[in-house]
Order: structure tokens, then C-alpha cells, then sequence
């Protein structure tokens, strides 16, 4: 496993994430293995939310106006 580092770029976090899944389906990974690397996938999915949670501060600071906060709802992405 790669070294859990807070300097991680969000998208890099984000790829790592995918390439964990995909071993994991693979099913190719021992037991140990699997719980080791899905332990391993729930740091970097915390790791995510809370960079994704400190985005979200930093652009209600910037939208704030006339000491009132404007804040839109995050949705999905549409398709």
C-alpha cells in the first residue's frame, strides 16, 4: 500500500480509489489482502471527504456577501 499522504492531490486519491475497487472485484486478492486494501480504501475515502468538505467551506467563504451566506445546494452530476 502507498504511504497515506495529506499532500495527495484529490484526484490522484480519486484514481487510487478506482484501482482499489478494481482489485477487489477481481477477486484475485487473499483474504488478507482484500481486508488490508479495503482498509485501506476507507482512509482514502475519508481523506476525500474531508477535502471535499474544506472545498465546500472555501467556496461558501468566497460567495459570502454582505455578511449573509449564499449557499446553493451540491447536486449529482447531471447526465
Amino acid at each position: 500500500m502507498p504511504e497515506d499522504n495529506d499532500d495527495t492531490r484529490f484526484e490522484d486519491s480519486l484514481e487510487e480509489l478506482e484501482q482499489i475497487v478494481k482489485q477487489l472485484e477481481n477477486g484475485d486478492l487473499t483474504l488478507d489482502e482484500s481486508l488490508e486494501t479495503f482498509e485501506y480504501g476507507i482512509k482514502l475515502v475519508q481523506k476525500c471527504n474531508s477535502k471535499l468538505n474544506m472545498a465546500e467551506k472555501k467556496i461558501e467563504e468566497l460567495i459570502e456577501e454582505n455578511s449573509e451566506l449564499k449557499t446553493k445546494q451540491f447536486t449529482e452530476f447531471d447526465d
